[in-house]
């Protein structure tokens, strides 16, 4: 992954991203992430591996919540505790989000949907279908309800990978039963589930790439036995706001987080390392590979 040293002005575009999990079963036991590879020409993060996501659309706003949204709007928006934004506005960052995962994945969030009729929807939209109009075509009601704020990241001017900046609201969810998750050779390349510390090791070995937001996302769920441990979490608090701070330190790019020293908040936003530094071409913990799991 090679460094960005570019400045970035103005204000980061919103986003939305789904962080998918299941429990695995067998030799393969424990909670599991879905994880997708950007396509290598990718203007953002090409050949890296994320959670199936991207930008907020006009046309997000636009859905008639009245029919397609399973929960009160005020309700969306306490959950994202964000109250500089209005109702339409929180509502339109779930719809980004279930749209995003439906795109990438072919996960869709909607009540009743098995494969056959997630198949059906994903045809639809390669026709040429506008999101909107399959959901009213087919009468269908996205479950936000089964998505959980997780997170809020928002780009810094100085973006250690990117060339742009995002303000993007970080979802959990359970794999819907009775679907089946994958790529759309599009967008993305391949795709994977993996345990979360498998992906760092990977990620450690030079065998995955993986941005810092997502690094410390998967360091964070490696704490969950279950998905249900991991639900119960997000569902116990309010998403925390993560601006990363980046520094150099005799050279090296090292990037801060909320509780750092180096950080202007000083209070934690989440668990594990307070910085990670670029080497190797690689974003890593000042002290090792178990800094990442370390309280």
């Amino acid at each position: 992954m090679e460094l960005n040293t570019d400045i970035v002005t103005g204000p980061p575009r919103a986003a939305a991203t789904v962080i998918m999990l299941r429990d695995g079963s067998g030799d393969a036991q424990g909670l599991q992430v879905f994880l997708i590879k950007r396509h290598a020409k990718s203007n953002v993060l090409g050949g890296a591996f994320v959670f199936p996501g991207g930008k907020v659309d006009k046309l997000d706003a636009e859905l008639n919540t009245g029919l397609h949204i399973d929960q009160p709007l005020a309700d969306l928006h306490a959950a994202l505790n964000e109250p500089d934004i209005d109702h339409a506005t929180a509502a339109g960052l779930y719809i980004a989000a279930v749209r995003e995962v439906f795109e990438e994945s072919g996960i869709l969030f909607a009540d009743g949907v098995t494969h056959a009729h997630a198949e059906r929807a994903t045809r639809m939209l390669r026709e040429g279908q506008a999101f909107n109009k399959v959901l009213a075509s087919m009468a269908l009601r996205l479950q936000t309800t089964c998505l959980a704020p997780w997170s809020r990241w928002i780009t810094p001017e100085s973006p250690s990978v990117m060339n742009r900046r995002f303000d993007t609201r970080f979802f959990v969810a359970a794999a819907p039963a009775g679907q089946v998750a994958t790529h759309d050779n599009f967008e993305a390349t391949e795709s994977i589930w993996l345990q979360p510390r498998a992906a760092l090791e990977l990620h450690r070995d030079g065998l995955f790439e993986l941005a810092p937001p997502q690094i410390m996302t998967l360091a964070h769920l490696s704490r969950f036995a279950s998905v249900q441990a991991a639900l119960a979490d997000a569902r116990s608090r309010l998403p925390p706001v993560i601006q990363p701070h980046p520094i150099d330190i005799d050279g090296t790019r090292v990037i801060c987080y909320p509780g750092d020293a180096e950080h202007p908040l000083k209070a934690r936003a989440m668990p594990g390392p307070t910085r990670l530094r670029y080497r190797n071409k690689l974003f890593e913990p000042m002290d090792g590979f178990e800094g990442l799991f370390a309280d």
